[in-house]
């Protein structure tokens, strides 16, 4: 998989890893840190100098590694061919941040106060985002990943300090930004939990994480849909469709394959599923109930998904957000007792007026 891609500026870019989803108490940030003396100041480090801050990654969407995505995803991998569209998402397993090993720091992630700012909070949590399509991103063609940090805000949450930080990928081939995209990313402190790792507030995770099977194509809805939705279907994770896709997406981040570090330091009571291995699993369910290609996706993580975690992709058409529009629909992904852990909604291209 070498040429895929290597920051600019050498920083830490943002990959497909991120971490636990956030829990409720984040948001787009739209404002500026360090201006206050709280937690983004750190020792009078002004958090808002990072916005504006720009990285430009070179690389090609690969054939061979499209077609290891297919095989995490028990797909068929010969069913990628070269110059396919690649699939709704996809642009996630590219262009990750790529440090040499004396740059990780203890939790795995890159170390910060490159291309990131370098907020002084413990947790960083890949909130949720905003993705448009606005032109196909075909298999083995050479690309372009530009960011830049749009806003970081501080605010207070239930669980204390936090850091957003906003930031802003296009991903352009050809001249053209096929897929422009905003990130939310939360920064967080500790929760207090005791060595052993007690779960965390909300969490339903019972202990070490079970083996499961292997995600089930989202194509035929499994299961009675429950009231309000109009399909549901049903799969878990295992410790090696996380290991897989950590690899897939260059994530060192140790909460989703570690579990005595996981549980005893960062107190979540099992392996973390990934936030954007859940919104892709919501995209691959809408996309097959659908059978369109979406025109744009917005997602948010409500509450950390834990491994070996029964999981529920239900689903529902709404009413068109204006007249002539094409229905959206709304997603859930839902965890142990239907507890929802992620929330999506789908807009697909408006229907054509030729006869």
């Amino acid at each position: 998989m070498t040429g895929r891609g290597r920051g600019a500026s050498g920083g830490e870019g943002v990959s497909a890893g991120g971490g636990a989803t956030g829990a409720g108490e984040g948001g787009r940030g739209a404002g500026t840190a360090g201006a206050g003396g709280g937690p983004g100041r750190g020792k009078d480090l002004d958090l808002s100098q990072w916005i504006g801050r720009e990285e430009r990654v070179e690389g090609a969407l690969e054939l061979s590694h499209a077609r290891a995505v297919a095989a995490m995803f028990d797909d068929p991998p010969e069913g990628i061919a070269p110059g396919n569209p690649l699939p709704p998402l996809w642009h996630w397993f590219y262009f990750p941040a790529v440090v040499r090993a004396s740059e990780v720091g203890p939790d795995g992630h890159p170390r910060r106060g490159g291309f990131l700012p370098p907020v002084p909070l413990p947790r960083r949590m890949w909130a949720g985002g905003r993705v448009h399509f606005h032109a196909p991103l075909p298999v083995g063609a050479p690309a372009q990943r530009h960011s830049r940090i749009l806003s970081v805000e501080e605010k207070e949450g239930r669980s204390g300090a936090l850091v957003l930080v906003t930031v802003e990928h296009r991903i352009v081939h050809e001249g053209v930004a096929a897929v422009v995209e905003e990130q939310d990313l939360i920064y967080r402190e500790a929760p207090s939990a005791a060595p052993g790792g007690s779960p965390a507030q909300g969490s339903s995770a019972q202990g070490a994480p079970a083996q499961g099977a292997p995600p089930q194509s989202s194509g035929a809805g499994l299961g009675e849909a429950p009231d309000g939705w109009d399909w549901q279907d049903r799969t878990t994770t295992d410790p090696v469709l996380l290991f897989r896709f950590s690899a897939l997406t260059f994530n060192g981040h140790r909460i989703h394959y570690d579990h005595p570090y996981t549980t005893q330091v960062e107190g979540y009571p099992g392996l973390v599923v990934h936030g954007p291995l859940s919104a892709l699993l919501l995209m691959r369910s809408g996309c097959a109930h659908m059978g369109e290609a979406p025109a744009s996706f917005r997602y948010r993580g409500l509450s950390p998904l834990f491994c070996g975690d029964p999981i529920a992709l239900v689903g529902r058409q709404e009413e068109p957000e204006e007249p002539g529009g094409a229905p959206p629909t709304a997603l859930e992904l839902q965890g142990p007792h239907g507890r929802p852990t992620m929330e999506g909604r789908i807009s697909w291209a408006a229907p054509s007026s030729a006869p």
